[in-house]
């Protein structure tokens, strides 16, 4: 049995003597943070963005260290940021602003990334020197890089937008497709394909924020129509983020991905596997990736068919005659190799017409199977 207790009060603005230190537990993160990362290489990557004489600025540092604060500890906002380093001790030590210090105003930050860092790519060094120390201390694996993207909601007003009018981007890979396309026509007898008359370019309508104009509108699936960016982002099997590629939210994955990879590759070259989920799944992708010398990891996904026809993968490819069987085993010739840079193989519809099976094959009107 114990008795209770009851706390005597104490004089609230008594003095007592200790030091910041003291007061800042020693498994704190703060800690960890400051023994990890030297910051000190931020200084003269900024030099020349400051004049030589002058009112004396922030230190460059603790304004990278407020941005550390607020995303480790998941801080809303850098005016919230401000409010909670006032009160906390370890926050201060970390700053390395004592507990009567006049602190930064919140607006600080935002000042100084408009006039000073806006266009350059500090941030983008910081990163990678971080990246560094984590490869400097053998953490990450470059055998397997994980690629993957989300979306992030801009802070802008959904119903403040004007409608532009743009023109359609063209595939970055075009080109190269069209000299695949004709190559291949060529390989089989066929001529070039023509090159489309000179045309007006193709435009569409879109929204553009008038809050966040580097953002887009994004609309996925039931969730409603918000103006994001897309971040997509390399990790490696430790979930240690290798780069990113930041972009519009209504920039599809696989627009974004030609960007993030080269530039991943040529930072990481003893990658081998490069895994990705199905917003990546294009021809274009996995030719890239091989043609890198990697290996591309994309789920697989069964081919759509219409309920009681042939699946498929009931077509058998015949590589050394260039050529598919059907279920009846008749043979579908190469036909052409179209604009998208498909090959399309058809049967006889001589041969088809009697075909007993071709209920359940086409319903083509000329009794021709297009694979």
């Amino acid at each position: 049995m114990e008795m209770m207790g009851k706390k005597s009060a104490i004089d609230k603005k008594q003095i007592e003597m200790l030091s910041l230190d003291q007061l800042v537990p020693e498994e704190h993160l703060v800690r960890k943070l400051e023994s990890a990362i030297d910051l000190s290489f931020i200084y003269p990557l900024v030099a020349d963005l400051y004049s030589p004489f002058g009112a004396e600025s922030i230190d460059p540092v603790v304004l990278i260290k407020l941005n550390i604060i607020q995303y480790t500890f998941g801080v809303r906002s850098m005016r919230q940021t401000i409010k909670e380093i006032e009160v906390n001790c370890a926050y201060r030590w970390y700053i390395g602003y004592g507990l009567s210090e006049k602190l930064p105003h919140f607006s600080t930050f935002s000042k100084n990334y408009t006039r000073r860092f806006e266009g350059t790519d500090l941030f983008e060094r910081i990163f990678k020197r971080v990246v560094d120390e984590i490869i400097r201390h053998g953490f990450l694996d470059e055998e397997s890089v994980f690629i993957d993207g989300t979306h992030v909601k801009a802070s802008a007003n959904n119903h403040k937008y004007r409608k532009e009018i743009v023109e359609k981007s063209t595939r970055y890979y075009e080109e190269e497709l069209k000299k695949e396309i004709n190559s291949d026509r060529e390989a089989h007898g066929k001529k070039p394909l023509k090159e489309p008359e000179e045309t007006e370019p193709e435009t569409k309508e879109t929204k553009a924020s008038t809050t966040d104009p580097d953002c887009g509108l994004f609309h996925k699936g039931e969730h409603k129509k918000v103006f994001a960016y897309g971040v997509n982002v390399a990790c490696d099997s430790h979930n240690y983020v290798m780069d990113f590629e930041v972009a519009a939210g209504n920039l599809h994955d696989s627009v974004v991905f030609p960007r993030l990879y080269r530039r991943m590759i040529k930072s990481y070259p003893q990658t081998k596997n490069v895994v990705l989920d199905a917003g990546y799944k294009t021809p274009a992708i996995a030719r890239e990736i091989i043609l890198s010398g990697r290996t591309p990891i994309m789920p697989y996904k069964r081919p759509m068919t219409k309920d009681g026809f042939f699946r498929k993968h009931e077509y058998v490819y015949d590589e050394y005659f260039d050529c598919y069987i059907c279920p009846n085993n008749s043979i579908l010739a190469y036909s052409t190799t179209n604009r998208d840079g498909y090959k399309e193989y058809k049967s006889n519809p001589a041969v088809c017409a009697s075909c007993p099976y071709l209920i359940k094959c086409t319903q083509s009107k000329n009794h021709v199977k297009l694979v």
